[in-house]
């Protein structure tokens, strides 16, 4: 049971950026994973084909892993939304990429100038993901109509697009995302994320959603130290079973 009024199942995805963490997060109970790079520095980045090919095959060989979608954040860099037309290109490119390895879906997000949807980007990424799932990441959060937006990516094909209401964190905004589930009404899912942590998915699961979206993340320390140019060394980000765990129960009892 959940504690959506519908009944329905609110699905936990988590963001990861190894194949160490795909693996936890399969244990740990989580209904898909956000695959990228630099998670920690940038908020993250497309992850390389060599990660994605090497998650895909980890998770193969784990029993029962074919319930666990892997899905493919393309972000050619960190900063804002609005992509020229080389970047446009490189999108596309690996949009089909990540299709090509096998993933379940794509993440994305593209805006114009003025700060709306890119309709004709969105388009191009819709139709290059040959019919897997394509879910528009936090750009909604800075377009000035969200649910305008939410019109338009249902009409372009997109499935679910991925909020935190348009505060910092999430969990702050349950009227802004009951607001937006209403307003999808089953065109498309709404997955809140933005800050979210174990304690906050009850909260989230009661505004209506369709998923929460949580990173799990916890620091260890590194392996070695950093070498020249090889940043400032310190703590890893690793997945943490225990808060995927957490997470999952309290999306399962709301």
């Amino acid at each position: 049971m959940t504690g959506r009024s519908d009944g329905r199942r609110v699905a936990v995805e988590v963001a990861v950026q190894d194949v160490a963490g795909a693996r936890v997060a399969a244990r740990a109970g989580a209904d898909r994973v956000e695959l990228c790079a630099a998670l920690g520095a940038t908020g993250g980045v497309t992850p390389g084909p060599g990660l994605v090919a090497r998650v895909l095959e980890a998770l193969a060989d784990l029993d029962g892993s074919d319930a666990l979608g892997v899905h493919v954040l393309v972000r050619p860099r960190p900063g804002g939304f609005v992509h020229d037309a080389d970047e446009a290109d490189v999108l596309v490119a690996e949009v089909r990429s990540a299709v090509a390895a096998g993933a379940a879906g794509v993440v994305v997000g593209a805006l114009t100038g003025a700060g709306v949807v890119d309709a004709a980007l969105v388009a191009r990424l819709v139709d290059a993901a040959d019919g897997r799932e394509v879910t528009f990441h936090r750009a909604l959060d800075v377009v000035a109509e969200p649910l305008r937006a939410v019109d338009r990516l249902a009409d372009l094909g997109v499935v679910r697009v991925l909020t935190s209401g348009g505060r910092p964190r999430a969990a702050d905004a349950t009227v802004e995302l009951r607001t937006l589930v209403a307003h999808a009404a089953g065109r498309l899912q709404v997955m809140a994320g933005g800050g979210v942590v174990p304690g906050d998915v009850a909260r989230l699961v009661r505004a209506g959603v369709d998923a929460v979206h949580l990173s799990a993340r916890a620091s260890v320390p590194d392996r070695g130290p950093a070498g020249p140019g090889g940043g400032a060394g310190g703590d890893l980000d690793v997945t943490d079973a225990a808060l995927v765990g957490q997470a999952v129960a309290a999306a399962a009892t709301g």
